[in-house]
């Protein structure tokens, strides 16, 4: 099947199989690795995107379903060599260690502060759910994003 999708603000157009997860487009198609594949069953969002505005889990939704949308990877984040405020936070407040989980946490961070400018250490934990991080404890992954809504808003 014949899909048109933009990612990350550019346009593309492939035939794909029908059965093809947006996960494994992006990942095999685009050469955009940053979208990890963790468990093809949306339980630890390593494969969080944002798909038209909303972070949603890549591994779950078939290339097909996602024609005519606009898609943001975490290759998308950064503008030219300036990381994103979320990225930076991350960097500053160590809220990575070995890296796996961070791409979807970031995407899933831009969802969380899309919908909340200030949110609560609480807020930010309830909206990590069904986001996992084997390595960190999330005390420093919380600490980033809250930086990060401080940085945003000032």
């Amino acid at each position: 099947m014949k899909i048109t999708v933009k990612v990350n603000g550019v346009a593309h157009t492939h035939e794909v199989e029908p059965r093809i997860s947006l996960t494994h487009y992006l990942r095999e198609i685009l050469d955009l690795t940053g979208t990890h594949i963790g468990c093809d069953t949306s339980g630890c969002g390593a494969c969080t995107i944002t798909m038209d505005g909303k972070a949603v889990k890549s591994c779950t939704i078939l290339a097909v379903q996602a024609d005519g949308s606009e898609i943001t990877t975490i290759e998308g984040m950064a503008n030219g060599n300036e990381m994103h405020p979320i990225q930076a936070a991350f960097k500053e407040h160590h809220g990575l260690q070995c890296g796996f989980c961070t791409p979807g946490m970031v995407m899933t961070a831009v969802d969380i502060l899309k919908n909340n400018s200030n949110p609560t250490e609480e807020e930010v934990r309830h909206g990590l759910e069904g986001n996992f991080c084997r390595c960190t404890g999330y005390h420093n992954i919380v600490k980033s994003i809250r930086h990060a809504a401080e940085q945003i808003n000032s």
